[in-house]
């Protein structure tokens, strides 16, 4: 972890110093750039510059799996009224539900590639699977009128 930017932060009180380690990692606080941080796990991506690159991607697609979920047709429930659609409804919900708040502890890395990533990787989840730019109409807004607003909310 990168420890230049923690210069202002109070060192750790005695209750919080480890007694088996002679160095406690602190977290950022504010955001910061740089490869040397830690996402979702204890010491990964480490310092390698691959893994922080594979710890983007993989922000990434978070993101996007997240969005394809909040978008799909089984959440929205128009495939039929059975417990076996709930049940598979709820499993979809909760998925989804999971994924976002594992791209938001990553975020909460306070790293700025980790965030751009996840907001990128929103973004391109909904262009693809939640705007109309990749829609083929598939019904007639002039006799049927326009669909519901479906709930994308990755929250």
């Amino acid at each position: 972890m990168d420890h230049d930017n923690m210069h202002n932060m109070p060192p750790p009180s005695s209750s919080m110093t480890n007694h088996t380690k002679p160095h406690m990692m602190m977290m950022h606080m504010t955001f910061f750039w740089g490869k040397n941080t830690e996402v979702l796990f204890s010491g990964w991506p480490g310092t390698s510059s691959g893994m922080y690159a594979l710890c983007l991607i993989v922000v990434f697609l978070l993101a996007i799996i997240a969005e394809w979920l909040a978008h799909s047709r089984i959440l929205r429930g128009g495939d039929g009224t059975s417990r076996a659609a709930g049940i598979a409804q709820t499993t979809v919900y909760t998925l989804k539900t999971g994924l976002s708040y594992l791209v938001m502890l990553a975020v909460m890395s306070f790293n700025g590639g980790v965030f751009i990533v996840a907001i990128a990787g929103y973004a391109v989840g909904f262009l693809l699977f939640g705007s109309t730019a990749f829609k083929k109409p598939s019904y007639d807004q002039k006799t049927t009128g326009p669909l519901p607003p479906t709930s994308g909310c990755v929250c």
